[in-house]
């Protein structure tokens, strides 16, 4: 059994959630005079891979110290929506069973391609990533619910579409693009769409009901697109923590891993050395052009 790592790189040039604390890093001694290396760090939760604890949107929920891990480890679909959904599109419950079986009590992992947007990219846009990547709608949390999935996973900003979250009134220049594609494509308005009974759904509405998410995945996702995986998240035994940073890993079968690193040798590489599809960027490029046209 080996392990692929779906954790994207953590430094002072990772964005946090639009608005939280990013990271920053001091030292507080060295190795001279100190005779040590230390350092202090602060940070918010929500920044780099991170899990949302159900105590982020529901007060009597659990916090991340009372997460056990057959719940954080799990057997997993992890689906590949890139072909589906561009930017500010909306992907639903049938876009992901086309593509790959997801089973009751499942981990979901989505990969919206939206990660290539991501700080560690060559096609790094940080606007991209946290505003304009796709979201599911009401079905799609149905359909989870219905489903009794463990937690869901997205390689973006966040698990909510961002003209369903307070960013619609931060960008307000996004927020326009968006309304035009709406009308183009739904036949109304975004504010009609995503109306206020659906504000942050994926959060408000899913939590209550223990099904959190984990937000910024990356690292080597590409290579495991439409299959099933064990998938592991191990954030810090936080006890009244709302979130937390962690790293999150794919187990995969010693041949399979073979397989998937002669794949890797053949792809290009971010700079901190994760493989990555270039074809999924290409096709987010074409369907939001589509979109818009």
């Amino acid at each position: 059994m080996k392990l692929i790592d779906l954790t994207i790189p953590l430094g002072i040039g990772t964005p946090a959630w639009p608005t939280y604390e990013p990271l920053q890093v001091k030292y507080f001694k060295r190795l001279a005079p100190n005779g040590a290396n230390g350092q202090v760090l602060t940070h918010s939760n929500h920044l780099g891979t991170h899990l949302d604890g159900e105590i982020h949107f529901y007060t009597p929920g659990k916090d991340m110290a009372s997460l056990d891990m057959d719940y954080l480890v799990h057997d997993a679909a992890i689906v590949d929506l890139s072909d589906a959904c561009g930017d500010y599109d909306v992907y639903t419950s049938k876009m992901v069973e086309d593509r790959v079986e997801v089973k009751e009590g499942d981990i979901l992992v989505i990969h919206t391609g939206y990660h290539h947007f991501g700080w560690d990219m060559p096609t790094a846009d940080e606007i991209r990533y946290m505003v304009k990547h796709p979201g599911p709608d009401r079905e799609f949390a149905e359909w989870a619910k219905k489903k009794k999935l463990r937690w869901i996973a997205v390689d973006c900003g966040s698990a909510d579409h961002p003209m369903n979250t307070i960013i619609r009134q931060w960008m307000p220049r996004q927020a326009k693009q968006a309304d035009i594609m709406f009308h183009k494509k739904f036949g109304m308005s975004l504010e009609d769409y995503f109306c206020d009974d659906k504000y942050q759904l994926m959060h408000i509405e899913m939590f209550p009901y223990s099904i959190i998410h984990a937000e910024c995945f990356g690292g080597e996702i590409d290579l495991l697109l439409n299959k099933r995986f064990k998938v592991g998240f191990f954030p810090w035994r936080f006890v009244d923590g709302e979130a937390s940073i962690g790293r999150a890993v794919a187990f995969v079968e010693d041949a399979e891993y073979e397989e998937m690193m002669a794949k890797k040798a053949t792809m290009p590489k971010t700079r901190f050395g994760d493989a990555f599809d270039p074809t999924h960027v290409d096709r987010l490029n074409r369907l939001t052009e589509a979109n818009f046209r």
